[in-house]
């Protein structure tokens, strides 16, 4: 089986592990009943761009060529940092792809994933953002009306809350369980006492209860290393794991979403 590989696609249920299928071309390989055997991905030293699909040399943001990194509004630098869209300034690289995911409904949330971390994604379903991250708790605390506002909210709180995860930390087990909504009152409270009275935009969601995430994991590796496909085609071992975007085996991990375009094979 291979094929130009994309990030992993996951199914989420309540008390159940995540479940994880890895595309490859055009098809979608169920991932969870392979943990604990042996497992092999080879890269065959061709990569094409995730949106043209033209055959590149390298990848920019995480599987573009670079001029469709240097065109895409999914590519620009507020996708990273929402707090500077641009699309009110008539400014954006594509204005209907902007009105369609920037101009509309985002969630601000706090996970924890490495440890707590408040973040933002678009929708109202923010687990599989949460997944995506390898957090083992989420609880969404605000919904806004754009990608603007939800950045500006971000920001505001990222004085009081980390907004990174330490992908290493995240990778060798699960972080110690906490209680969302008490981190989300304190945390708003500090924000109330310190903000000289200005509100956060849109709307605060009280009621929201706290998500659990399981993932298919059975052995957490003691210590971290990252495989590279430039420098080494073949990674092999045991797959003893699957946690955010990320391939655990016994010899290493690999960040799938890294690679988005890569030619792999997989046996």
């Amino acid at each position: 089986m291979q094929g130009s590989v994309r990030k992993m696609k996951t199914k989420y249920e309540a008390g159940k592990q995540v479940q994880y299928w890895l595309p490859l071309g055009t098809e979608e390989i169920s991932l969870n009943d392979r943990i604990g055997k042996p497992f092999k991905i080879e890269f065959k030293q061709a990569i094409s761009c995730v949106n043209c699909d033209r055959a590149i040399k390298k990848t920019f943001a995480q599987g573009y060529c670079y001029p469709c990194f240097s065109q895409l509004a999914a590519c620009d630098r507020c996708i990273v940092k929402p707090e500077l869209c641009h699309f009110a300034n008539g400014t954006c690289r594509e204005p209907e792809w902007g009105e369609a995911n920037c101009m509309t409904s985002h969630t601000v949330y706090l996970a924890n994933s490495s440890a707590l971390k408040v973040g933002i994604t678009r929708g109202v379903e923010p687990v599989y953002r949460w997944i995506d991250q390898g957090a083992t708790q989420g609880l969404a605390i605000r919904r806004v009306a754009t990608r603007l506002e939800s950045g500006q909210v971000e920001v505001a709180l990222k004085d009081y809350v980390a907004d990174k995860t330490n992908w290493r930390k995240m990778l060798q087990g699960l972080a110690e369980p906490r209680e969302l909504g008490a981190d989300r009152d304190e945390i708003l409270g500090q924000y109330a006492d310190k903000s000289g009275g200005v509100e956060l935009a849109g709307d605060a969601l009280d009621g929201e209860s706290p998500v659990e995430i399981e993932y298919p994991v059975a052995e957490y590796p003691t210590k971290i290393v990252s495989h590279n496909f430039d420098k080494k085609p073949v990674f092999e071992g045991t797959l003893n794991g699957i946690k955010g975007q990320y391939l655990i085996l016994d010899t290493g991990v690999v960040s799938v979403r890294k690679y988005g375009g890569y030619h792999l094979e997989l046996s």
